[in-house]
């Protein structure tokens, strides 16, 4: 892996002209333009639609198998982004997957606070599987604010008597809206995209007067046993790092099959930039691996009973 590029990658975040925890209407102008800037490939399609009563944006390439579902959550602290800036990043993620992503167009704070995304994110996989689209055949993928909501969001299934899903994989998940973890402090001068006070402005947005304890706005404080087997990417070089290391110990704890990669000297998110960084590239194909042999086990466990895999931490530093 090339010092190198990631030293390209972090100059290029600190100089963005992204403020996370600055005016909502801005910074989604500033987010959208970044997101959409670079050209999708020529053989990605996206096709505006609706589930469950909520927007989505259905991500396909050729090698999309349609009896395979990506659940797609996009990131922006649960203030900024949408389903059609996440098209890049799910495009990447469809195509080593080999499956279509369904991304989320759900509800943003501060005009819709909590729990307005995990209500959308869960009517959608109810409407996937009211579809006849099995829980089996469906993964959940998301990113920063996106990874909490997909951990959050199979909490509030099995609250509801709901299947889960296969798995679920989360890049950089926003996992602890108090925003009490140490990295927040000790990974603030390596970060060079994310501040705790643009964390704690954007908690404030989505939770109002809800205790961000709460385990359906962060999971690192829920019950998590019974959860869907779990794959958490994260950089060191980011402030949410504590965040991903508790959600995996918290899922350890709970009997949940978690695997937890660190990837060292990478930034939040840095799955988006697998153009430029190899890391980006080996992450998405692990969590492409991942993702593909939950899906044949669900499917054994479907045929013929089978236990599933289940049981077990491991912590990866590449």
């Amino acid at each position: 892996m090339s010092r190198q590029q990631r030293e390209a990658l972090d100059d290029l975040l600190r100089h963005a002209p992204l403020d996370v925890g600055g005016d909502v209407g801005e910074a989604r102008a500033v987010f959208h333009d970044m997101m959409t800037g670079v050209p999708l490939p020529p053989d990605v399609t996206a096709t505006a639609g609706e589930l469950g009563g909520v927007p989505v944006v259905t991500v396909e390439t050729p090698a999309s198998d349609p009896a395979h579902v990506l659940l797609y959550l996009h990131g922006g602290a649960y203030a900024i982004g949408s389903a059609a800036d996440a098209v890049g990043l799910a495009g990447d993620v469809a195509r080593r997957g080999g499956a279509r992503a369904v991304c989320v167009d759900y509800r943003l704070a501060p005009e819709h606070p909590f729990p307005a995304a995990v209500d959308d994110a869960l009517a959608v996989y109810r409407a996937l599987l009211d579809d006849g689209v099995p829980s089996s055949a469906i993964a959940f993928v998301g990113e920063s604010a996106g990874g909490g909501l997909a951990v959050a969001t199979l909490v509030a299934a099995k609250d509801a008597g709901l299947p889960q899903p296969s798995s679920a994989a989360v890049f950089s998940p926003w996992a602890d809206l108090s925003v009490s973890g140490d990295s927040a402090i000790g990974k603030a001068a390596v970060d060079p995209a994310l501040t705790p006070e643009g964390l704690r402005t954007r908690a404030r947005d989505y939770l109002r007067d809800t205790d961000p304890r709460t385990p359906h706005a962060s999971p690192v404080f829920a019950d998590l046993t019974g959860l869907a087997p779990l794959l958490i990417q994260v950089g060191s070089h980011e402030i949410l790092l504590d965040d991903a290391v508790r959600l995996a110990a918290r899922a350890a704890a709970d009997d949940v099959h978690v695997e937890l990669q660190v990837w060292p000297q990478v930034p939040h998110v840095f799955q988006a930039f697998a153009v430029m960084l190899d890391e980006a590239d080996a992450a998405l194909r692990a969590a492409a691996d991942f993702t593909r042999a939950h899906w044949a086990a669900s499917q054994a466990t479907d045929a013929f009973g089978e236990e599933p895999l289940a049981g077990k931490e491991s912590v990866v530093r590449q």
